[in-house]
């Protein structure tokens, strides 16, 4: 109950922040906002203020605002209306909800690192056969220090340090021992593994897993925020290479999307590790959703934007007939893509289970 729970938190939360920066920016433009709604189906809330209805519906799956004037057909020439308005206005509008999921994100971050968040350290939790470490005498406790000199706190450190030794035939290790700290040289193991990009890297191996000893990490406002933008900017260029190598066929989309039964899933797992889980989260959930929406696909905020450019180029909208065509192409790629992220969630997530059901 607690993970559906914090499922419709967090999806709401990201809904409502996307759609304020569509209502806010109307509204500080001069369009009327007629309908601001959370969720779709069955109307469970609503209530009307000035000129705009606020609704909650019963599935919080996406949510909508209606401007005055937003289509050609209801477009009377008003200058209320959205469509009254000049491209840059319009665009200032469309864009300002991906806007607002990116800046969440971020903000996200900032208080993860400000708040403090709980990091491995390198202590050593159990050493496995066939690697250097059990040859040269590594223990389960043993705590790393230094690699090659290198300066070891956090076991991401360590990570971070051996796999860059991917040329090295051995490291150096200065281990806390009982008290005691030692030198020892490990035999590094070369592997190829693919990482979250598909890609084929090649890695240096100690054979070691960490210890279940965690500390809390907190840095000063001014870190937080420094740390919080680095981490925003290496999620979106992590983003967008994979977004790239999906259009170029170097990855397979079944690997790089999830859809709300895969969200699900990642948010239980979360909600049971603690606010600060969930609130990583959200950030890349945040940030995830307004690249995505930039995307250049019809109904999409991008695709909006590729029109609001045809059409200064053009010098004019375009027709009724072009654009209820583009609309019904959009709804066809993004009622098909949620099928088939749908169905990817199931198979990778149940499949073994279908398989048992039905193989018998």
């Amino acid at each position: 109950m607690i993970s559906v729970l914090v499922f419709v938190f967090i999806l709401s939360i990201l809904i409502v922040v996307h759609e304020f920066g569509h209502f806010i920016a109307a509204k500080k433009i001069g369009v009327r906002v007629e309908k601001f709604s959370l969720g779709f189906g069955t109307q469970l809330f609503k209530h009307k203020k000035g000129e705009t209805e606020y609704s909650v519906s019963a599935i919080p799956l996406g949510g909508y605002v209606k401007l005055s004037g937003d289509t050609p057909e209801e477009f009377k020439a008003k200058e209320y209306e959205y469509l009254s308005k000049p491209v840059g206005k319009r665009f200032f509008v469309i864009f300002l909800g991906p806007l607002l999921n990116y800046v969440l994100g971020f903000l996200c971050f900032w208080l993860i690192f400000s708040v403090g968040y709980p990091a491995l350290t390198a202590k050593v939790g159990t050493v496995m056969d066939g690697f250097g470490a059990k040859a040269a005498g590594v223990k389960p406790g043993d705590k790393v220090l230094e690699i090659d000199g290198e300066k070891v706190v956090f076991w991401e450190d360590l990570q971070k340090i051996v796999q860059s030794k991917s040329e090295a035939s051995k490291v150096s290790l200065l281990i806390l021992r009982d008290s005691r700290q030692e030198n020892i040289d490990v035999v590094i193991k070369q592997d190829q593994f693919n990482d979250v990009l598909g890609q084929k890297r090649k890695i240096g191996l100690l054979g070691i897993t960490p210890d279940d000893e965690f500390i809390t990490v907190r840095h000063n406002v001014l870190e937080s925020f420094v740390l919080g933008a680095q981490k925003t900017w290496e999620l979106t260029i992590l983003t967008y290479k994979g977004l790239w190598r999906v259009i170029t066929g170097k990855l397979a989309i079944k690997e790089s999307v999830t859809g709300p039964l895969g969200i699900f899933y990642i948010t239980s797992k979360a909600a049971r590790l603690g606010i600060i889980a969930v609130l990583h989260l959200m950030a890349v959930l945040s940030i995830s959703l307004g690249i995505f929406n930039l995307l250049p696909l019809p109904i999409l905020d991008g695709g909006h934007i590729v029109l609001l450019g045809i059409e200064k180029i053009r010098g004019k909208m375009l027709s009724l007939k072009a654009d209820r065509v583009i609309t019904k192409i959009g709804m066809t790629l993004i009622i098909s893509l949620a099928i088939f992220v749908t169905y990817n969630d199931i198979i990778r997530l149940f499949g073994d289970k279908i398989i048992k059901i039905f193989g018998r």
